[in-house]
This record gives structure tokens, sequence and C-alpha cells, in this order.
């Protein structure tokens, strides 16, 4: 499925340009349909419109041995001839009540989403398609043997980018045998030989009732959204909801350096983080905005760029997912600099680790967080977007709620405590590609 799919009306991308006013509290309600499928719903009636969002665990992570890209290919496929109708008939069906479809894809989740204005009959004409997308992709021969092509050719193409090339490196070494060690979009030779069954075999298993999260929010009832919920559920398979992803091992210390006719070195440096329930999430979250998510506040871009001018950018960040995501340095430098700015990331990294970040920099960190919230759940998308990812992760419903105060609650021994059990400076994986001199 293509990222915002189909063209919008003017008076609907007015409407949904304007901010929904931040709350103090959001009342999340949740509930499980009779076919299975967990349900979250926010209420708004402040526009007439209505966000749905429907994820399933059928991330590349879940792409079968030697089928890598099954994933990829399912998903794109959704709407592009489904219940019948074509493509084009699906674009211009939603064009002509200014829907927009569009989708999400990662290592863990797929997903679709629907944003509609809530009168009745461009609800009504929405929702048909939104069903038919999810419960009847139709998977024509001709359409799958066009996406197979073009999705070999995207990834021929991001082979010529050394940040594309550096990334999947960085999971290969880091993840070692484990699904998210896949590329995403898969590989070229085994998406080849990809068939119309396998791709309604994937459907049929990972996007079933049991396995789906519905988000919904708007200007609906709650009556309204228990029929749109069972509605979606009613038509999708029964099958059974997946296991858990296996847990991955911490690989040791290694150094892997890829030649690429880029004058600029292109660095990755990192470990295993967390999973996106862990309970060091907050410490960790506070912690790296000093380190390397706060931009020119952080301690590694000062470090790397203001008092050594190695590189333009530097950063640091945590990706918590379904299980251990990864935790990751990056920067681009001169190649013959290279080796200068490891030196100075992995030696930032070890004293931050070992020391944690002052009481400034905590405090200011906790300020500017807390600060830009708001910002965070201003409009029904974001909210949208939140309700996916609590649901999918299985998060508390008051976890928006009270973020602000967990930030808050953050102080130095506990950032300290939480990185010095969880990253280990002897043991970081480096991918370093390009830099030719």
């Amino acid at each position: 499925m293509s990222t915002e799919k189909t063209v919008m009306r003017g008076l609907l991308t007015l409407m949904l340009a304007l901010p929904l006013a931040a709350q103090a509290a959001l009342a999340i309600q949740h509930w499980q349909t009779p076919q299975g499928a967990r349900v979250y719903f926010v209420e708004s009636r402040e526009l007439p419109m209505l966000d749905i969002a429907v994820d399933f665990p059928a991330g590349s992570a879940r792409d079968p041995a030697g089928q890598s890209g099954l994933a990829r290919l399912t998903h794109g496929l959704l709407d592009q001839g489904a219940g019948g109708l074509s493509d084009t008939a699906i674009a211009h069906r939603l064009a002509d009540v200014g829907a927009v479809l569009s989708g999400n894809f990662d290592r863990d989740r797929a997903g679709v989403k629907l944003r509609t204005l809530s009168s009745a009959r461009e609800r009504e004409t929405a929702l048909d398609i939104l069903a038919r997308v999810l419960q009847r992709p139709d998977f024509p021969p001709a359409v799958i043997a066009r996406e197979q092509r073009r999705l070999v050719a995207s990834i021929r193409e991001a082979e010529a980018d050394p940040g594309s090339v550096v990334d999947k490196a960085f999971f290969r070494a880091l993840y070692g045998a484990h699904p998210y060690a896949r590329d995403p979009d898969g590989e070229p030779a085994e998406i080849a030989r990809l068939t119309r069954r396998d791709l309604v075999r994937f459907h049929r298993a990972h996007y079933s009732a049991p396995n789906a999260v519905i988000a919904i929010m708007g200007d609906v009832s709650r009556a309204d959204a228990e029929a749109i919920a069972e509605r979606l559920a009613a038509g999708l398979s029964a099958a059974a909801p997946l296991p858990p992803l296996p847990l991955p091992v911490a690989p040791a210390a290694s150094e892997v350096r890829l030649p690429h006719p880029s004058t600029q070195s292109h660095v990755r440096v990192g470990a295993l983080g967390i999973a996106r329930n862990d309970p060091d999430f907050f410490p960790l979250f506070v912690g790296n905005y000093v380190l390397g998510g706060g931009g020119f506040d952080s301690q590694l871009l000062k470090e790397v760029r203001d008092k050594r001018g190695l590189a333009y950018s530097a950063y640091s960040y945590f990706a918590p997912m379904g299980v251990a995501g990864p935790f990751q340095l990056g920067l681009q430098t001169k190649g013959e600099q290279t080796d200068a700015a490891l030196e100075v990331v992995r030696t930032t990294l070890a004293d931050f680790i070992a020391k944690g970040p002052s009481e400034a920099e905590l405090a200011q960190a906790k300020a500017n967080l807390a600060g830009g919230f708001p910002l965070r759940i201003d409009s029904n998308r974001k909210i949208l977007d939140h309700l996916s990812v609590i649901g999918f992760y299985r998060l508390p419903l008051d976890y928006l709620d009270t973020w602000i105060d967990r930030v808050n609650a953050v102080d130095v021994a506990a950032v300290r405590d939480a990185f010095s059990r969880r990253l280990d400076p002897g043991r970081l994986v480096t991918v370093v590609v390009g830099g030719a001199r």
C-alpha cells in the first residue's frame, strides 16, 4: 500500500489541517470485538471527521524463511484491487467523497489508515473501501508481477545510497539470525519467486481478526465505533494470534567497513536497546535527550561538531520495538576523519554511561520534553498514531495522561542506572560505509 494514497478534496484538506486542542486527559475507551480484534477509541466532536487505523503483526520480521519481501509485497498490494474493484476504481471512489487511504509498514507492524468526513454518505463509502481492502484484496497476477518489478527496482536503486546501505548493514550486524536483521523490502531473488498463493496464505494468517488492533478517533459515538470495529473485524480471517517474536541475542563487539564510492563515511554505532513496553523506557528516553537526542543541546553534537568540527550532525536514539529494538548513534564525516569521529563517539558514550547527565542538563531535557508534549497530541492524526501504538504494544490506557509525570520523575540516578545496565561500551556494533579516499 502506498503512503498517502488518493486525492483529498479541498474542504477536507482544510479541516484536517486544523489542530485538535491538546487535552489534559484523553478518554481512551477499549474493548474487544466478538471476533477478537482489540479496539481503542477516542470520541472527538470538534470536527466532522473520522480517522481509523487497523494494524496487524505483519511487518517484515514475519517473513518466512526464503520469502523475504512477502510481508512488504502483501501490504503494498492491499489497495491494488480489492473486493472486485480495481486500484483505479478504489482511488476514484475515495476521491469522490474526499477520503484518504494510506498505509504504514515496518519490521513489527503493517497497517492501513483511513481519513474521511463523518457525514453518513462519505463515511459509508469510505468504510466500504476500507473493509474491501482489509478483508478481500484480490492480488491480481498482473499487478503482482508489476509490483515485484517495482520493488526490486527500488531495492537496486537504494544500493546506490550509502545511507540506505549502512542502515541495512547495521541491522544485519546487530541482529544476526534474528528476523529484525532482514531488509524490510526483501531480497530481489526471493521477491521474484513469490506467488499469488504465497500472498493469499500470508494475508490469511496475519491479517486476521484476533491479530487486529483497530484505533478509531473522531466524530462518532461509542455505539457507532463498536459497529465500525465489528464491521471491519467480521470479514477478516479467524486465524489465531501470532506468537511473539523471539528475543534477540546481544552480539559481541564488532566493526564492519564496507566500500562505497561516497567520499563521506556514513557511520552507525550501537547495541541492542529495549522493547516498547520496557520499564526502563523513560530513564533511557530522557537520558538520551541529553546524550544525542536533543539536537544542539546534546553532548554528542557538542563533542563531535562544536568542539572538533568532525561532522555537521551527530545523533543517538533508542528505537523501541516489539522485542529489543536498536540503540543507535550516527553521523557522516569525511573519510579521513572517520577514526577520529569514532573515537569521540565511543568516548562520549562511555563517559555518559559512567557519569550520566548533570543536574542542569537533565532539568533542561525534562523541561524541553514536557514543554513539547502538547504538540504530540494536537491533532486527530497524532492521537490516532498514539492509539495505534498503545494498542499494538499493549501500553497502559493512561500512557499519554501520565507521560509528562513520568518524564519529570526521571532523575540523574535513574538515568545512570538504566544506561549502565542496558548498554556496555565494550560490546558496540560499528558499521562504516564509504569514505573512500
